[in-house]
């Protein structure tokens, strides 16, 4: 599995083999990191709304989804 974890939301699509079977497989979405992020993000967007403290809420929320991600695998 990668850093990011599986992905949130997949998008399921479906083709067809050598034999014209129908073959299902799955194409990525929003990785969970992105999800956990975004979430994150909401709890301490009242940080403000220049740029620097932008940034610094945009690497919080990251930081929180990693831990998340972590904290998941035990």
């Amino acid at each position: 599995m990668s850093k990011d974890g599986w992905p949130a939301f997949p998008t399921g699509t479906w083709g067809y083999d050598a034999l014209d079977n129908p073959v299902t497989f799955q194409e990525g979405g929003m990785t969970l990191r992105d999800y956990f992020a975004a979430k994150a993000m909401q709890a301490i967007m009242g940080w403000g709304d220049d740029d620097a403290n932008c940034r610094t809420c945009a690497m919080q929320a990251y930081l929180m989804a990693d831990e998340m991600l972590k904290a998941r695998e035990k």
